[in-house]
C-alpha cells in the first residue's frame, strides 16, 4: 500500500502497555532482552487447523511506529508518566528482532506464530496492535477457508461489508476471506489496494426503481452485456423473475453472440428455487447461465444445499463470513517466555495456571514441519529449543507433550522451519507476497493435511509436540513454581 495512505496506530495500544513501559524504564529494565510469543489455544468452528493472516499489517505497523508531539503531550496530560521516559518516547522506534509463520499457513494450537526478541519496553508495547490483527485477519481467513472447502470446487464471493465490525473488519476481513480461498469481493477499496477482484452487478433496488422487472433486466443487460447476472427474486421468482431474465438474455444478449450470463437467487428456499431455476434455463437453451446464490449463508448451509441437489455454481456469503459469527474470536495470546542477561544467556519463563492449557511453553524456539517425504502430506510439527539441530534424514522420536507415553518415531522425513525472519535489528528483512501469490500458497499448504485433519466434524487431532529438551525444561520449570 501507498506510504501515504498509512495510518500511525501507535497509539493503539492498552493503557498499560504504556505504564509497563514507563514502569521499565524507571525501574532501569527497559532496555533488557526479552522473548515473547504470539500462540493461540483453541481452533474456531472445532476445527482442524487454523490459517495464519495479518503479517503484512503488522509489518506496516512496525515499520511506522513513532510517537507523535501530540501523542506525547497527551500522556503528559496523565500526570502519570516521568519526564524522563516521555522525552524517550520521541525516539521511540522499534529495535529488535521478530520471526513469524508467513501468511496462509496453517497452523495450531500451542505453537508461536510470531516471536519478539527486543529490548522489554518494545516488545511488550507492541502487543495490542500484534493480536489485534493477526487475530482477526486468522479468524475470517480460517472461516473462509472452512466455506470454500463445503462448497466443493464452485466459487465463493466475499459479500460481507455491510455487516462487518468496523471499516477495517470490512477491508481487511475481505482480504483475509481471499487468502482463506475466496475467489472475489464486494469490498471495492480491497481491490484497489490488494488486487482482490471485486466483483457485484444489481441490488433489489435496480428492478424497483424502474416500471417493470423486465424492464430492469433489459437496460442493465444493455448497459453490461458482458457482465450480465440479473437478480430475479425482487418479485416472484419463478413466476416473473427467471422467464424474464430468459427473455432478455435471448433479446439482448445472444444477437451479440454472448452466451455467458447468470441469474442470482437471495431469498426464499434456495435448493428448490435453484433446480426449477436450472430447469427453465436448460429448456430455454440457456445451459451456460450460472446460478448465483446468496442470503446468509455458512459452510453448514452450503453443505447441507449441495446434499440437497441444488443446483448452484457459486456462492456469495456474507455476514457470516466477515464476522465468523458461529466463532467471532480468535483466541491469540501473547506471553513473556525469556529474557536475556547482560552476558548473552538467555532465562527461560512460565506462566503456570491451574487450568492446563494456559500453561506456557518456555524459552526462545523454533518451530518445525515435518512432511513425508513420499506423499508431502505433513505429520506434526515440532517445537523445539533455538539451538537444537533438527535433521530430517535421523531418526526424530515424537511424543505427546500430555500423554507421553504415546511416542512414535519418524525415520525420515522432510523437515521446514516454520517461522521466517521478518524484522533483524529493526530493519525489515522480509517482502510481502502479493495477496494473490499468499492466496495460492495457502491452497498448496491446505492441501498438505490429510483430508481426516480437515473434516468440518471431529477433525483428526494434529500433533504439535516438543523436543525432549524443551519438554524436560517446563517440566524443571513447572516443579520450581509449584514449591
Amino acid at each position: 500500500m501507498d506510504q501515504s495512505k498509512r495510518q500511525n496506530f501507535t497509539m493503539l495500544c492498552d493503557y498499560y502497555e504504556l505504564t509497563m513501559a514507563n514502569g521499565y524504564y524507571k525501574a532501569h529494565m527497559a532496555d533488557g532482552i526479552t522473548y515473547f510469543d504470539m500462540f493461540f489455544r483453541d481452533i474456531p468452528d472445532g476445527g482442524g487447523f487454523a490459517i495464519c493472516a495479518g503479517l503484512e499489517q503488522f509489518i506496516d505497523y512496525i515499520n511506522n511506529l513513532h510517537f507523535s508531539d501530540e501523542d506525547i503531550a497527551y500522556l503528559r496530560s496523565k500526570n502519570v508518566f516521568d519526564e524522563g521516559f516521555l522525552e524517550s518516547l520521541k525516539t521511540f522506534r522499534f529495535t529488535g528482532d521478530i520471526y513469524a509463520v508467513p501468511e496462509g499457513t496453517p497452523i495450531f494450537p500451542g505453537e508461536p506464530i510470531v516471536t519478539v526478541r527486543a529490548p522489554a519496553a518494545e516488545a511488550q508495547f507492541i502487543e495490542t496492535f500484534l493480536l489485534l490483527t493477526i487475530n482477526h485477519q486468522s479468524l475470517i481467513a480460517t472461516k473462509a477457508n472452512r466455506i470454500v472447502r463445503a462448497a466443493k470446487g464452485r466459487a465463493v464471493a466475499e459479500f460481507g461489508s455491510r455487516r462487518a465490525q468496523g471499516a477495517d473488519g470490512a477491508y481487511l476481513g475481505a482480504r483475509a476471506a481471499y487468502i482463506g480461498g475466496c475467489a472475489a469481493t464486494a469490498c471495492t477499496i480491497t481491490d484497489r489496494d490488494f488486487g482482490v477482484p471485486a466483483t457485484g452487478t444489481m441490488a433489489h433496488s435496480w428492478v424497483q426503481m424502474f416500471d417493470s422487472e423486465y424492464e430492469a433486466f433489459k437496460t442493465y443487460c444493455e448497459i453490461y452485456p458482458t457482465n450480465a447476472t440479473l437478480l430475479v427474486d425482487t418479485y416472484n421468482t419463478l413466476k416473473s423473475g427467471v422467464p424474464n431474465a430468459i427473455k432478455v438474455f435471448k433479446e439482448v444478449l445472444w444477437p451479440k453472440g454472448i452466451r455467458n450470463c447468470a441469474i442470482r437467487l437471495d431469498s426464499g428456499d434456495i435448493a428448490y428455487l435453484s433446480k426449477k431455476a436450472r430447469k427453465m434455463l436448460d429448456d430455454a437453451g440457456l445451459p451456460e447461465c450460472k446460478i448465483v446464490v446468496s442470503n446468509s449463508l455458512d459452510e453448514d448451509i452450503i453443505l447441507a444445499l449441495i446434499r440437497q441437489g441444488a443446483a448452484v455454481d457459486s456462492f456469495g456469503v456474507g455476514e457470516r463470513m466477515i464476522t465468523s459469527k458461529s466463532t467471532p474470536v480468535f483466541g491469540g495470546v501473547y506471553k513473556l517466555c525469556a529474557r536475556e542477561t547482560a552476558d548473552g544467556t538467555i532465562i527461560p519463563k512460565i506462566k503456570i495456571s491451574e487450568n492446563a492449557a494456559k500453561i506456557t511453553n518456555p524459552h526462545y524456539k523454533k518451530v518445525y514441519r515435518l512432511f513425508d517425504p513420499e506423499n508431502g502430506k505433513a505429520i506434526a510439527d515440532y517445537i523445539a529449543l533455538y539451538d537444537e539441530v533438527v535433521d530430517g534424514s535421523q531418526p526424530i522420536e515424537l511424543f505427546d507433550p500430555d500423554f507421553t507415553w504415546k511416542r512414535k518415531t519418524v525415520v525420515s522425513c522432510t523437515v521446514r522451519e516454520l517461522q521466517v525472519p521478518v524484522f533483524k535489528d529493526g530493519k525489515c528483512v522480509y517482502t510481502s507476497p502479493s495477496t494473490g501469490e499468499i492466496r495460492d500458497y495457502c491452497a498448496k499448504e491446505v492441501d498438505s493435511l490429510w483430508d481426516e485433519v480437515k473434516r468440518f466434524e471431529n477433525p483428526h487431532h494434529y500433533y504439535v509436540d516438543l523436543s525432549q529438551k524443551l519438554w524436560d525444561i517446563k517440566q524443571e520449570l513447572l516443579k520450581q513454581g509449584n514449591k
